[in-house]
């Protein structure tokens, strides 16, 4: 971005409506026009390329990319010497007199003075000049490395919160491609129960993965795979071998699910609608089964199924985990038919124009592609 051609004011106006966070106080902060104010975010939103301002569940927020923008902003208007502005920022007289009067009040000081010599810089002005070009060249290094994300030389840690069915079968082909094309980049995963609606919204978590039954409009999102059902069995069930509808109701089961995010409640086996996929599936064809083990840990209902005399049903992508290990269990398609579920990822609106973040949710999608 060249910075030359940025007219003073609209930093002046990102800068009071990222303290403000809305558009009515900002232009009464400045004493503009609610309309000119607005008019001036429309210009920011372009010209960084950036909503600067979403809106979220607890009002107008800044982005991901306008926070980094902020601190940098803020040092330039507080210490900008206004001889130079005009040849750096390109503004034109109107323009150069509006903002000297906004500077003036910002820092407290005339900034230029009338002598016999013509206009000159104040003091303070004076000994402020030499920061200008460095804190210039920093907010223009900041906003290039918004837009070219280097992915091979960043530090960055993505935190994600996933299910351990979403973390166990996506994330270990994540980390490989991580290995190769990011080796500096970190990931911090966090289950459902440490994360809050809140955490996400606010963008202090990346990404969660995981199903979801429902999700505030407020959240991007995109579905990374659908997956069919699967049931788990040892090898030594009597049932293994001739797996029929009678047989499966006959049985014992784990239930085991984990949607959305937050801590998890109690469940009551007479509560169907709640019980999820298979047994709303089950209650369709008036059957039902006999749940013995609720957990929401896909690993250990894994680890049941490997109790002779219990069947655990999940998600074909979570079962074939243990396709290879043929000597303890058996994997078998469900007797009745269980529709698809969707594996999501959401995320926030303050992160979504933020460079790294596109990187990587590409990144996470071509992965589950190949899973």
């Amino acid at each position: 971005m060249n910075l030359a051609k940025v007219d003073l004011n609209l930093l002046i106006y990102l800068d009071v409506l990222l303290r403000e966070k809305n558009v009515t106080r900002a232009a009464d902060k400045l004493n503009i026009t609610q309309p000119a104010m607005s008019n001036g975010l429309k210009r920011l939103r372009t010209l960084f390329n950036d909503p600067i301002l979403v809106r979220t569940s607890d009002g107008m927020e800044p982005t991901e990319r306008a926070r980094t923008l902020a601190p940098t902003i803020d040092r330039i208007l507080r210490e900008k010497n206004v001889t130079r502005a005009a040849d750096k920022l390109n503004i034109t007289q109107p323009a150069m007199s509006n903002g000297l009067k906004r500077l003036r009040t910002l820092f407290n000081d005339p900034i230029l003075v009338r002598t016999s010599d013509g206009m000159e810089p104040t003091e303070r002005a004076r000994t402020l000049a030499p920061t200008i070009d460095r804190i210039l060249r920093e907010l223009e290094g900041t906003l290039q490395g918004e837009e070219r994300f280097k992915a091979n030389h960043s530090q960055r840690v993505f935190r994600i919160m996933a299910s351990d069915y979403a973390a166990s079968t996506l994330l270990p082909g994540l980390l490989k491609r991580l290995n190769k094309a990011a080796p500096g980049i970190t990931i911090d995963i966090l289950t459902p129960s440490d994360v809050t609606f809140h955490d996400i919204e606010a963008g202090k978590i990346d990404m969660a993965i995981n199903r979801f039954d429902q999700l505030h409009q407020s959240f991007r999102q995109k579905i990374i795979w659908r997956d069919s059902f699967s049931c788990l069995l040892g090898c030594n069930n009597p049932v293994a071998w001739d797996f029929t509808l009678d047989k499966y109701l006959a049985s014992k089961h784990v239930w085991v699910s984990k949607t959305g995010f937050g801590v998890g409640v109690g469940m009551d086996p007479q509560d169907v609608q709640k019980l999820g996929w298979v047994d709303e599936a089950l209650a369709k064809i008036n059957k039902k089964r006999d749940i013995k083990v609720f957990t929401r840990n896909y690993h250990v209902a894994m680890q049941f199924a490997g109790d002779d005399q219990l069947i655990a049903t999940l998600p074909t992508r979570a079962a074939k985990l243990h396709e290879a290990d043929t000597d303890n269990f058996i994997i078998l398609p469900p007797p009745f038919d269980i529709p698809e579920i969707e594996l999501k990822m959401i995320w926030s609106p303050l992160l979504h124009h933020d460079a790294s973040h596109i990187w990587f949710r590409q990144l996470v999608f071509e992965v589950a592609a190949q899973c």
